[in-house]
């Protein structure tokens, strides 16, 4: 049996890597770099934040669609190269935001804007909103990634395997995240901020380009011989409509056409029955997702782009220092190792215990709930040291993604493929409404926290801190709910009929 399968993979994790390698060139600069040139408060980078969250969460909507119709191969190379411009955009803020300020001749001219003046108002006010078109563009084109990688999971993998290759692919957005503070800040502080996103925004035109030429259909693929196919395709001679490849031989030989090069004979796609995309939302099981994914993807993202602040502000560990690097890179390792084994305890069950597969991811997803509990005692046990809280965020962030690989299976397991990419859409733009509503919420309050000094306290801490720990009560909490209410709308595995 070949292993292409496992290559196509590779990419779904480079893409992913590159996604959220993009995604935290902001959060990973804001602080330390664009905050003083352009004059930001946490209100206004919660502003930035949350509505890159509704413009994810919108496109989203539409991104599943929009691969469905497409299909994997162009719907995942035009996302890629949307938010691969988006991306780069960013570095034109700075340029594009003395254009319209009078007074501000140049870049360098914006850091010394006196401080509450008018004129540094306007500075801030005009680069919000051009911060806010790039982050639109950008989250236009990522939007696509979930959608396209999760159906391409569903094309090439059977589905006791597929959390587990989600859980590979996904950990790019561990590998994306614990490399991001080893080059993003260092590239920053020796040629500027503008060249951090040039330089990482740049790489997913590369990306491009081994898609272009490594990827098919399975079905279509020279690299596919009939033993793979035949693995890929071990679940369908249980489903409604379809076929084992098999059957497909010896029923259906027009379906079949010439894949390798030794001129072995593979079947074709037999075409699928698609659900409307209004219809998707007449499922409890689309609304098991999209409760799912609405509570818990928010935890995520308030890590990804909070977790530089946080430490500056607690630990006065700037990016780019030592120490804060080593509290990043130390955070997201530990996310990378342990979420690793969030797909394989699922096919652990399946293989091992004999459960079925949506019973033993289930199980898994409930495991996981309990890791971002750690996160209760970060706040805390900060006062002693600023590895604990890079610790337990580490282990609530793998978790988190090790829930994420399982959920985003769930839809791959009750829908059929050729919808597979819309309920995953309605799903991620569900989790971006979610974290639009929780990155508003910190930015306001740690304003307001900080304005508000000791007159702001919860459970012994004061000022920002308690702010913090406010956030940090809820990433606690939320997977259990999350987890809850899922099993309560979909209490036993019931794949939707077409």
């Amino acid at each position: 049996m070949t292993n292409w399968r496992w290559w196509i993979c590779s990419l779904l994790f480079i893409a992913t890597t590159v996604n959220y390698l993009d995604r935290q060139v902001l959060s990973l600069t804001y602080k330390e770099f664009i905050a003083p040139e352009f004059h930001w408060t946490d209100a206004d980078y919660g502003t930035i934040t949350s509505l890159f969250s509704i413009f994810y969460a919108i496109a989203c909507l539409f991104a599943g669609k929009f691969v469905d119709w497409m299909g994997t191969k162009k719907g995942y190379l035009i996302a890629i190269g949307v938010w691969s411009t988006g991306a780069v955009m960013h570095a034109g803020c700075g340029i594009a935001t003395t254009w319209f300020v009078d007074g501000v001749d140049s870049v360098e001219a914006l850091r010394t804007v006196e401080a509450g003046s008018n004129i540094a108002l306007a500075v801030s006010t005009v680069s919000v909103y051009l911060f806010l078109l790039c982050r639109g563009i950008l989250a236009l084109g990522e939007s696509g990634n979930f959608p396209a990688a999760i159906k391409t999971t569903a094309e090439y993998f059977p589905k006791k395997d597929r959390a587990f290759a989600t859980s590979i692919f996904n950990a790019g957005a561990s590998v994306g995240a614990l490399a991001a503070p080893l080059l993003i800040p260092p590239l920053a502080k020796a040629f500027g901020w503008e060249w951090a996103f040039i330089i990482i925004g740049g790489l997913g035109f590369l990306w491009m380009f081994l898609w272009q030429f490594m990827y098919d259909k399975p079905e279509r693929s020279k690299h596919v011989n009939d033993a793979e196919l035949e693995y890929i395709h071990q679940d369908d001679a249980s489903e409604a409509n379809k076929f084992s490849v098999a059957e497909m031989k010896a029923d259906a030989p027009e379906n079949l056409s010439a894949s390798s090069a030794e001129g072995t004979l593979v079947p074709e796609a037999i075409e699928e029955k698609t659900i409307p995309f209004m219809k998707c939302f007449g499922f409890k099981q689309t609304w098991s997702f999209i409760v799912g994914k609405f509570l818990t993807d928010g935890v995520w993202w308030f890590f990804l782009f909070w977790a530089p602040a946080y430490f500056q502000d607690q630990f006065n560990a700037p990016a780019s220092s030592p120490l804060g690097q080593g509290l990043i890179f130390t955070l997201y390792a530990i996310v990378t190792v342990i979420s690793l084994f969030g797909g394989y305890l699922p096919k652990l069950f399946v293989e091992k215990k004999g459960m079925h597969p949506y019973n033993g991811r289930m199980l898994a997803m409930l495991i996981f709930a309990f890791f971002p509990l750690v996160a209760l005692a970060a706040q805390p046990l900060g006062a002693y040291s600023p590895w604990w809280p890079a610790v337990l965020i580490g282990i609530a962030g793998a978790g988190h993604q090790a829930w994420s690989a399982n959920i985003f299976s769930t839809v791959g397991d009750m829908f059929p493929k050729s919808t597979v990419a819309s309920v995953t859409g309605i799903g991620a733009m569900a989790g971006g409404i979610g974290s639009m509503i929780i990155q508003k919420v910190a930015g306001n309050l740690f304003t307001y926290a900080e304005g508000q000094g000791a007159a702001f306290h919860f459970l012994g801490f004061e000022g920002k801190p308690a702010g913090y720990f406010i956030m940090f009560c809820f990433c606690g909490l939320a997977y259990l709910i999350g987890w809850i209410i899922m099993k309560s709308l979909v209490p036993k595995y019931k794949p939707v009929e077409v």
